[in-house]
């Protein structure tokens, strides 16, 4: 009786040719495993399609709620974003697919798993690593990185297979999606000279067709966790669906990035991401007034490390615990309502509130009211400025005006 893989199958190009290829190849019965991050609508008709490619069973897992609470949300709270642009979706997603397909794999006594990155890409490294992290033993099977075929050969593949695909030549996109963002690459997306076709984008309108009016939207947070829009409770699921929404409607989440990979190479993506865009924002713009000026700049550290982690792989790792503790005790003040504008793919802060402001408006104001004691600056300016003024004392000021001569 032929051993068992688990395969991380998502009805795309790869997974499907891989059903097909792992029987081929490795004589190895497959077990689909399609997990529903937010990705798919019609996951019945997923399931019929990996039994007839070949699967001997199919398996659908709903993982939106585990994939906000443990992932998205954690990462948000981080202000997890890679390289300043890419709010990490997809690298998100990964360590969530591959626990899930460990315990799979366990379930049904299975010897290996699959998925069907390629070895030029960062997801190989995901799956791989994290796997490693929790089940040593399972032996991990790469088929698109093993067949090396051309993304060309791999749909004539499955072309002569019968394999029903949704990517043409005509239409090569290499898309993945989840609640958090779409990611789409391949194509004429591949010459970064040249500008994205509108047929690449779903998510979001341009910006000639969106509304000719500025759209708000105002969202509640409690300890670092979005909670309402427009002061209705949600659950985070259908509080990010919302947002995809409504941002998107509104042009807000299009990004265009010349990425460094985990292996080396630099590659253009193109990110859908309303929802984080927008959510991310409005974190930041929450911290501000709420914590110190150390601990945001301490934080911004901890956001560039977070995300490299999760871009990395290195999801599961005693580092990225440790660094979350410190980012859930920074967030036990982070409760509030931030406003924000959408307007023409742009999004904008346009108000704030917090019951733990440190923006105090009798510190801060030139009107009547102010509580500032001016009377106290010189000594402070004399304090601060005592060092600056002994080394100059002691040592001239030549050096500076060399500078500024140009000498």
């Amino acid at each position: 009786m032929p051993d068992k893989v688990v395969l991380a199958y998502s009805g795309g190009l790869d997974t499907s040719v891989a059903i097909k290829w792992l029987k081929e190849k490795y004589n190895l019965d497959v077990i689909a495993l399609t997990i529903d991050v937010g990705n798919e609508r019609d996951f019945s008709a997923i399931k019929q399609k990996a039994l007839k490619v070949g699967a001997v069973k199919a398996l659908v897992t709903d993982a939106k709620e585990s994939f906000v609470k443990n992932f998205v949300f954690p990462a948000l709270q981080a202000d997890a974003v890679y390289e300043g642009q890419y709010s990490l979706a997809t690298a998100l997603a990964r360590p969530l697919m591959a626990r899930l397909l460990v315990d799979v794999a366990m379930g049904e006594k299975a010897s290996a798993v699959a998925h069907g990155c390629t070895g030029k890409g960062n997801d190989q490294v995901r799956f791989e690593v994290s796997i490693n992290a929790l089940s040593p033993q399972l032996k991990v099977v790469a088929p698109a990185r093993e067949w090396g075929m051309t993304r060309e050969e791999t749909i004539n593949y499955a072309q002569r297979h019968d394999i029903p695909i949704p990517i043409t030549a005509a239409s090569p996109y290499s898309i993945d999606e989840n609640l958090w963002g779409k990611s789409i690459e391949c194509g004429v997306l591949e010459d970064p000279w040249v500008e994205p076709p509108e047929d690449a984008y779903t998510w979001t309108k341009s910006a000639a067709e969106t509304p000719d009016k500025p759209g708000y939207v105002e969202i509640g947070w409690e300890k670092g966790t979005p909670v309402t829009i427009d002061g209705k409770r949600m659950d985070g699921v259908s509080l990010i669906q919302q947002l995809n929404e409504l941002a998107g409607s509104h042009g807000v989440g299009r990004i265009d990035h010349v990425e460094n990979r985990l292996v080396g190479i630099k590659s253009r993506e193109i990110y859908e991401a309303p929802a984080a865009t927008v959510l991310l924002q409005a974190h930041q713009a929450l911290q501000a007034m709420t914590l110190s000026k150390e601990q945001l700049r301490f934080k911004q550290k901890v956001a560039v490390e977070y995300a490299d982690l999760i871009y990395n792989g290195l999801w599961f790792t005693s580092l990225r615990q440790d660094l979350a503790a410190y980012v859930e005790s920074s967030q036990r003040f982070v409760t509030g309502t931030v406003r924000l504008k959408l307007f023409k793919g742009s999004c904008s802060i346009v108000g704030r509130k917090s019951p733990f402001s440190l923006y105090n408006y009798g510190l801060a104001t030139y009107d009547k009211g102010d509580k500032f004691d001016q009377r106290a600056s010189p000594g402070f300016i004399h304090i601060w400025g005592l060092s600056v003024a002994n080394q100059a004392q002691a040592q001239g000021t030549t050096n500076f005006e060399k500078e500024e001569s140009g000498k």
